[in-house]
């Protein structure tokens, strides 16, 4: 089919999509969501509301509006969102699930490839071109972060608050959030135009032509607000956190490394506001400092796989309880892959189901108002705080990087030079950051290989 049909396409109304159709696409989204958030909400848009006309801008942006004010990965829960929309509770389910199964199953094979074979020198040189390029990656996150939420002095105040809190005075992440929170809430009544909310992703003026879902189109019956719905999904979304966690608890004790991941990684779903490089520090501070489930260096390998995996980049917990379940031999020396795989999967669950229960919960009460949600002034507070901790761990990262031995020991001054072209390939020439990855990591192994 040619583009000279596409005018004539554009003013009919798309046909409707059945279940499977829309399970194609999702499945086929999971394995090419790439570029973090930005990237895979553009992919969504392109091919949602441009390309296929499932949904209209406005109505794509009401629920993406609604996804940004929640902890948790944004994308996911848009797709989540749409897709329950569409096609009731188990449109959203499959829709949210395909956006992370396939980054599941790919990470748990990365890991295992690298937790085994990690000594041998392609691994190893790989690695080595890889560590300084994720130090750049967050120090442009800080900044990508910053240049948004840091408008005034109040909150470039809350940013420097945060970071001597965490690097200086080692606050444990949720106490920055809770009092960044309070101070968003007090600031927002003291003086509201410093706690106003960011420009949010563009208006909803464009048209692609008529929507399945379209500006003007009904809200569907299952999407409409009722208490007993709210209820239910209250109900049931608690049995499955009460469940798995009650017969870890039951069968293995509270202290066992699979229990303390769920109950962990449970904590860590709901504190992902600002998105994935916002948790990372409460993530290192438990899974690195406290638990011991793996080290400083292991944790940047894996924000390594997880920026070049498809899916969010929160999906890097699955590598942290992979790592942590196969080091611990959690089944025994001779199920070290059983133990990992468990591990991840157990953590990826707790990590996702409070996404899924926002939407299913939430969504019926923002199809009612169709009004655009907005941030509010803690919201905005939080945003500042996390800047200053993502700084913080950009000098975690920095630190581990560059001197591998700590200060007593030599300056690795080639990865330092690593580090710095990254950072020119990011900030100045715009490169993606999977492209920097492949190539820093082709430069350490030749350096592995044949120099050093």
């Amino acid at each position: 089919m040619n583009n000279a049909s596409t005018p004539a396409e554009s003013t009919a109304t798309p046909p409707a999509v059945s279940f499977w159709q829309a399970f194609s696409f999702w499945l086929k989204l999971g394995f090419i969501s790439f570029g973090g958030p930005a990237g895979q909400i553009s992919i969504m848009h392109q091919e949602l509301v441009e390309n296929r006309r499932w949904i209209s801008e406005k109505r794509f942006l009401h629920a993406l509006n609604y996804c940004m004010v929640l902890p948790g990965p944004e994308a996911q829960q848009l797709a989540t969102y749409i897709g329950w929309l569409m096609h009731r509770t188990w449109g959203g389910i499959v829709a949210g699930a395909l956006f992370v199964l396939p980054s599941l199953l790919i990470l748990i094979a990365l890991s295992w490839v690298y937790i085994a074979f990690g000594e041998r020198p392609l691994v190893a040189g790989l690695f080595y071109g890889i560590k300084p390029a994720v130090t750049a990656i967050v120090v442009q996150a800080a900044h990508r972060i910053g240049s948004r939420a840091l408008k005034n002095h109040w909150l470039w105040g809350i940013a420097a608050a945060s970071f001597v809190a965490i690097f200086a005075l080692n606050v444990p992440f949720p106490a920055i959030v809770a009092i960044a929170a309070v101070l968003g809430y007090v600031g927002g009544r003291i003086a509201p135009d410093k706690f106003k909310a960011g420009g949010g992703h563009g208006s909803a003026d464009k048209t692609f032509g008529p929507a399945l879902i379209d500006d003007n189109t009904p809200t569907p019956e299952h999407a409409r607000f009722r208490w007993s719905r709210l209820l239910q999904v209250i109900v049931v979304g608690s049995l499955l956190w009460l469940v798995p966690m009650g017969l870890l608890t039951a069968s293995l004790g509270w202290d066992h490394t699979l229990t303390q991941m769920g109950w962990f990684f449970t904590k860590a779903a709901l504190l992902t506001f600002g998105g994935a490089y916002a948790v990372l520090p409460y993530v290192y501070q438990g899974a690195v400092g406290h638990y011991g489930w793996l080290s400083p260096t292991q944790m940047i390998d894996g924000l390594a796989l997880g920026e070049t995996t498809p899916g969010p980049l929160i999906m890097v917990v699955a590598f942290v309880g992979f790592v942590g379940g196969y080091v611990k031999a959690l089944f025994g020396p001779d199920a070290l892959f059983l133990a990992g795989a468990v591990a991840a999967s157990l953590v990826t669950w707790f990590t996702f189901l409070p996404s899924f229960l926002f939407i299913l919960a939430g969504g019926p009460l923002v199809e009612s108002t169709r009004n655009d949600l907005k941030f509010t002034a803690p919201l905005t507070a939080i945003t500042a705080a996390v800047v200053g901790v993502i700084l913080n761990l950009a000098l975690f990262f920095g630190y581990h990087v560059l001197w591998p031995q700590g200060f007593s020991g030599h300056f690795d001054w080639i990865s330092g030079l690593i580090a710095v072209a990254a950072a020119v390939a990011l900030f100045r020439f715009k490169r993606n950051v999977i492209h920097v990855i492949a190539a820093c990591a082709v430069v350490g192994l030749i350096l592995k290989t044949l120099i050093l």
